[in-house]
């Protein structure tokens, strides 16, 4: 079955029984494994990943990993890397690269090589490179693939590939140009043109001198070639998000230990820069943390989800004009959809899962539903669909997944067995253009009733309290307060008993001296 073909997307799942593929032959079909989708039982399933285009898929069993072309699901290759921990294909789905945990064994000495560039198409590995660090470990990639580019040690290394040649693998036997960034340095290359546009993070130093951002147009990576330039006095740790035009770069800083003291947990600030030169910091009307960022798939709106709680939400545009309020909730992420005509707002984690969805083009909410204990959120490549879901290892009770209607109604709900564990779940992804983007309705989907109990929605009252609300309950007197503390008969509390000093000196007082004369007489 060409799933591609019939636009029906299938939806991976990982989990402690293995990997399996679930799909659906219509609208109103139900979502399940069928017998032409792959499965494979295996208790070492570490990742799962689809390339940005569909054409293939990728996961890990333990043993190595597999390549499956999604047209006919047969296997394409299998690489030699049984302990992959992550992987990543490029733009356009010509190589994949695979990071595994690094570990200095006897066979395995210090220095070995843990992340891993391979050819989908032959399976032949072309690039290999120490990356100890668990974050950050991902190289980057021009749209085109024309450009590889990574940090290591401190210092960005860049490889031109001959994308129109027959073996563009070639490009990674020479690097053509390398650039010190200092160690936590960060470097991002942005989408859309090619040769792309590219942000280099350099960390400020122990003597005073801020941290640097800055941008450059490759090849020109010259000192006086900058096209742009913030500085940051205040920063630890940075976080550099791209639209998807690559004209567009939203920079998140935070640091650990807010020196001035208004806050326990640091602070954070989000600064805006644009290839044309401008920068800018974005002023938040509302105090407190920085939830989320980001982009529309126009690229041309923004939005963050800020503040203590209950926090709040802004739509932005490229001027860093804000354009739009949202409702104020307890919310601390946000999901656009692939046309960027909707948005998801929810609130997860330490929250109850409170999620509404908005129609953008009118600015008008559609849905308020609730998914409790939701530890992922992801929108079907179709625009019209979401799934959250409960995993393990954050939760590894109630685990499953369910998939909602925009309009806020619940289309299939699928609940783990006990002793089991889902480790994650993904929507095939699509090209561009695959699917178009339809008129947004207002009517009521029907779906189905959750099987899961609902959380109660009154406020929690001590039992003292609710006994008093009920009055005299059914023996009709009144009300007379209970005491908790052994040894006293009901209705008598430390008030009105004149012996009574605290629940300790009364049991010393009522049983300490029968158990000194049991004591004597023994």
């Amino acid at each position: 079955m060409d799933c591609v073909n019939q636009k029906q997307p299938t939806l991976a799942i990982r989990s402690s029984a293995g990997i399996a593929l679930w799909s659906t032959k219509g609208p109103k079909d139900a979502l399940q494994h069928r017998p032409e989708l792959p499965k494979e039982d295996t208790k070492i399933a570490r990742s799962i990943t689809y390339s940005p285009d569909g054409k293939y898929l990728a996961y890990t069993n333990g043993k190595d990993v597999k390549i499956l072309t999604t047209s006919d699901w047969q296997l394409k290759c299998s690489l030699p890397r049984p302990k992959a921990f992550y992987l990543k294909f490029s733009p356009r789905g010509t190589f994949l690269v695979t990071w595994e945990l690094y570990m200095v064994t006897k066979d395995r000495p210090e220095g070995s090589n843990n992340m891993y560039v391979y050819k989908c198409e032959s399976g032949e590995e072309v690039f290999s490179v120490v990356q100890k660090k668990q974050t950050d470990w991902e190289p980057s990639w021009a749209n085109d693939e024309s450009l590889f580019a990574l940090m290591v040690g401190g210092e960005a290394f860049f490889y031109e590939l001959p994308i129109s040649s027959a073996k563009p693998e070639e490009g990674f036997l020479t690097k053509v140009k390398t650039i010190g960034c200092g160690r936590g340095g960060v470097l991002s290359l942005a989408p859309g043109q090619s040769p792309p546009y590219l942000a280099f993070y350099t960390p400020g130093s122990t003597k005073g001198a801020p941290s640097m951002c800055k941008i450059y147009k490759y090849p020109n990576l010259g000192a006086t070639e900058t096209v742009a330039c913030k500085s940051f006095f205040q920063c630890d740790n940075v976080e550099m998000k791209w639209n998807k035009r690559g004209n567009g770069l939203l920079i998140l800083t935070s640091t650990e230990v807010d020196k001035t003291g208004a806050s326990y947990y640091g602070n954070q600030a989000l600064h805006f820069m644009a290839t044309k030169g401008d920068s800018c910091a974005i002023t938040l009307k509302k105090e407190g943390p920085i939830h989320d960022v980001q982009w529309s798939p126009k690229g041309n709106e923004f939005v963050v989800v800020y503040g203590y709680m209950p926090s709040s939400a802004t739509l932005f545009n490229l001027k860093c004009d804000p354009i739009f309020s949202f409702t104020d909730g307890p919310m601390n992420c946000a999901h656009f959809n692939r046309f960027g005509n909707m948005i998801l707002l929810g609130g997860f984690g330490n929250l109850r899962g409170v999620v509404s969805v908005w129609d953008l083009t009118r600015k008008f909410k559609l849905a308020t539903l609730e998914a409790p204990d939701s530890t992922y959120v992801e929108w079907s490549p179709t625009g019209e669909e979401f799934i959250t879901a409960t995993t393990a290892p954050r939760l590894r009770i109630s685990n499953g997944f369910k998939v909602w209607h925009y309009s806020g109604a619940l289309l299939h709900e699928t609940m783990w067995e006990q002793g089991q564990e889902l480790y994650g779940v993904e929507w095939q992804k699509f090209a561009d253009g695959f699917f178009k983007e339809n008129p947004i309705s207002r009517a009521k989907v029907e779906g189905i009733k959750s099987s899961q109990p609902t959380a109660s929605k009154q406020a929690y009252q001590p039992p003292n309290v609710r006994m008093m609300m009920k009055g005299d309950g059914a023996s009709g007197g009144a009300f007379v307060p209970q005491s908790t503390i052994p040894g006293l008969p009901p209705g008598n509390n430390y008030s009105r008993n004149k012996n009574f000093d605290s629940s300790r000196n009364y049991y010393l007082k009522r049983y300490k001296p029968y158990e000194k004369t049991n004591w004597r007489k023994k």
